[in-house]
């Protein structure tokens, strides 16, 4: 996607951080707080008086815009420099004029990222003609669906890590550690991979619900899971146990920890959560991991395992590198009995 462009976004740091196009530089015209006050003197004095305001901003930062745009220019390496505010209006436009009389080439993007926003929607909903297969890992808790995922996605398998593109695990503590993303980023995200993915006649995903974090799923990829083979991953409690202290390292993030199982306490029966929060206390956390397993997770994940009519393909070894090696066979296997190709 636009891999010859460099771009850069002169919306505000929080504009920026919701939504922003890949591998933009962000060079702000404006704080956030002074983006509310042109806005608030917009509405109380008129266009003229938030034209002024923002001169007066903007005007001692010029020397400051300028370096900045040197280095984009020299990290550019060539590539034609974009400009973009929201709608491709009074920013984008005053910033490209500026840097333009300076001797800085660089161009607005026309419409501004609302444009890409269009684009992203069209592509989603025509994405739900797809008839492209599903190959879908299911499993429990710490049975290693995303690391099986991951290696898959490295040997060029068409993966759609959704957890990966929500930045989120995907449960009451899938945030730890992670940054929050925007469904505007997550939809963005999701639209850039299915276009590296274009002609794949299937994708393969983790089974996941209709909401992952901040983000909701589209109602194409709910499909997908809903007629799509499913793979049930298995593994032993004590390498789930493992897994998911590699995961979520409690011994740094405890507070989280805390926090995330003070939201679920009223789902666990009452007579072990004082056992729960005992262990938590001792930093015991393994045995944490195993009250939650045995009595919220597993539970919630055999209830949602009902729903489906279809029969899943057990794939259930010692350890994760053997589920990889049958995940990736029984896809092998299948692709080749229906004809599809294998990537």
């Amino acid at each position: 996607m636009d891999n010859n462009k460099q771009f850069v976004d002169v919306r505000s740091p929080s504009e920026f951080e919701e939504y922003a196009l890949p591998g933009a530089v962000n060079i702000p015209l404006f704080s956030d707080e002074e983006r509310a006050h042109v806005g608030t003197t917009y509405t109380q004095l008129g266009k003229e008086a938030a034209v002024k305001e923002g001169l007066d901003i903007v005007g001692p930062k010029l020397n400051e815009y300028y370096e900045k745009m040197k280095e984009v220019e020299k990290q550019a390496q060539g590539k034609e420099i974009v400009v973009y505010c929201w709608r491709g209006g009074m920013r984008s436009r005053s910033f490209v004029s500026t840097m333009q009389m300076l001797g800085i080439s660089c161009a607005q993007l026309e419409d501004g990222i609302r444009s890409y926003r269009k684009k992203v929607m069209r592509a989603l909903e025509e994405e739900q003609q797809q008839k492209r297969e599903y190959v879908v890992l299911t499993g429990g808790t710490g049975t290693a669906k995303t690391e099986i995922l991951q290696r898959l996605q490295q040997e060029n398998y068409p993966v759609v890590d959704l957890e990966g593109l929500a930045n989120h695990r995907g449960s009451a503590f899938g945030h730890i550690g992670l940054k929050r993303k925007s469904q505007k980023q997550f939809e963005l995200d999701l639209w850039r991979r299915l276009q590296e993915l274009q002609g794949s006649p299937y994708v393969i995903i983790e089974g996941e619900s209709r909401r992952i974090g901040n983000v909701n799923l589209p109602d194409f990829i709910m499909d997908g899971k809903a007629r799509g083979i499913r793979l049930n991953v298995q593994l032993p409690v004590e390498k789930r146990i493992s897994v998911i202290m590699e995961t979520y390292e409690p011994t740094v993030y405890h507070n989280e920890i805390r926090d995330a199982v003070d939201r679920i306490a009223n789902k666990l029966p009452a007579e072990i959560k004082e056992d729960v929060y005992s262990c938590l206390h001792e930093y015991n956390y393994e045995e944490v991991i195993r009250y939650l397993l045995q009595y919220y997770y597993d539970p919630r994940y055999e209830k949602a395992f009902e729903q489906y009519d279809r029969e899943a393909v057990k794939i259930d070894s010692a350890s994760t590198e053997e589920n990889y090696v049958k995940v990736k066979q029984y896809v092998i296997n299948h692709l080749e009995e229906t004809g599809l190709p294998v990537m």
